[in-house]
């Protein structure tokens, strides 16, 4: 395996591995490394700094600036896809033959780039991007940023079709594979890439319930205002909210509810800490897209985990979550699991269940198979 080599294109920069996308980004990448493909990680950069540790873990590194001026956004093709163009990458990537994996939509012009014709390409699906946008555009309050995504979102769905150029597609769940094996060939799922090695769950009672998350981003401050306004409003049950940079909205809620406790900004170990002690970890979504990594995060480091059935989303994880989807239903499983024990053979499913379908190990195997 010493000879293989291959180039990933990366939207951005994928460490510090703190956000959704660059989690399967980095883990990888990482994975490919240990296995012994010599990675060539190509990174396009828009404000976070060149981490020393991608140099000592891959074969090579190199960062291009992202072109986020205003003129990218009037272009017919994707802002996220025309500000993500580099003819210098392309001239590097022209000093071999060795495949190419793009991350995401977001890093696919290459597929057009007639440079690059007969070389093996395979696109990381992290979304069906569409889909995603349009979900952005309902639960953006911003006049300005609705009509961004939505516009984003019809462009994308129009672009798309740019993926029948690939070798091959990699679906990060079950529901987008089901989706482009529909309009495309060489689909493969493979699922999303993570640092979660064995289950750390710890058995017996929490006394608290914890939603965590990006507290700036609409789609969580619009959960989080749907479980303080609903679900914990008249509840006595300890409720801790924890994430980045929360909103003056979640800020103005939680300091009137006395049961509920704001941690803005906790550190990874305070994070970790919170999930492993907390009984019921909460996570609900309006948008059916992708997975959730902090869905992942939950089960391998939480107790009971709580979620709507879009939080889900082909994710094969049904069996070891409880499922409500209105607040009637999550004040009543929360009334029931707040007095219940966390059992060994909960742990024993998670392992049997997690270990068959996110096994880092098997899934990079799988994907060396595709380059070779």
């Amino acid at each position: 395996m010493s000879d293989l080599h291959l180039h990933i294109v990366s939207f951005d920069i994928p460490y510090p591995a703190n956000y959704g996308g660059v989690i399967d980004v980095f883990y990888k990448a990482k994975f490919l490394a240990e296995k012994g493909v010599k990675v060539h990680l190509h990174c396009f950069e828009y404000g976070r700094k060149h981490p020393k540790t991608l140099e000592k873990l891959f074969f090579k590194v190199h960062f291009y600036e992202r072109d986020i001026s205003k003129k990218q956004v009037f272009k017919s093709i994707p802002y996220v896809v025309s500000s993500r163009i580099s003819e210098k990458m392309v001239d590097v990537l022209m000093m071999d033959d060795y495949p190419i994996l793009m991350e995401g939509l977001h890093t696919s012009a290459l597929l057009n780039n007639e440079r690059l014709a007969g070389r093996k390409l395979l696109v990381r699906a992290h979304n069906i991007e569409h889909e995603y946008y349009e979900h952005l555009a309902k639960a953006e309050p911003d006049l300005f940023k609705r009509y961004y995504y939505s516009n984003e979102a019809s462009k994308l769905k129009r672009y798309e079709k740019v993926l029948h150029k690939a070798d091959y597609i990699l679906a990060i769940s079950e529901n987008d594979k089901n989706y482009f094996a529909k309009h495309y060939d060489h689909v493969e799922l493979i699922p999303a890439f993570h640092p979660f090695k064995e289950i750390h769950s710890q058995t017996g009672r929490g006394k608290y319930v914890l939603y965590h998350g990006n507290l700036s981003v609409a789609e969580n401050i619009n959960a989080v205002n749907f479980l303080l306004e609903n679900v914990f409003n008249h509840s006595e049950i300890p409720f801790i909210v924890a994430g980045l940079n929360p909103a003056k909205q979640i800020k103005s809620l939680t300091n009137k509810m006395e049961n509920v406790q704001l941690i803005a900004n906790p550190d990874d170990q305070h994070l970790q800490d919170l999930i492993e002690n907390a009984h019921i970890n909460i996570s609900i979504t309006a948008q059916k897209t992708g997975l959730k990594l902090k869905l992942l995060n939950n089960l391998y480091n939480g107790r009971f985990c709580l979620v709507n059935d879009k939080m889900l989303s082909g994710s094969q994880l049904d069996e070891l979550c409880v499922i409500a989807n209105n607040e009637v239903t999550l004040k009543r499983k929360i009334k029931n699991l707040i007095k219940k024990e966390f059992t060994v053979d909960s742990i024993r499913m998670r392992e049997l269940v997690l270990g068959k379908m996110y096994n880092n190990g098997q899934n990079v195997d799988h994907l060396i198979r595709l380059l070779t």
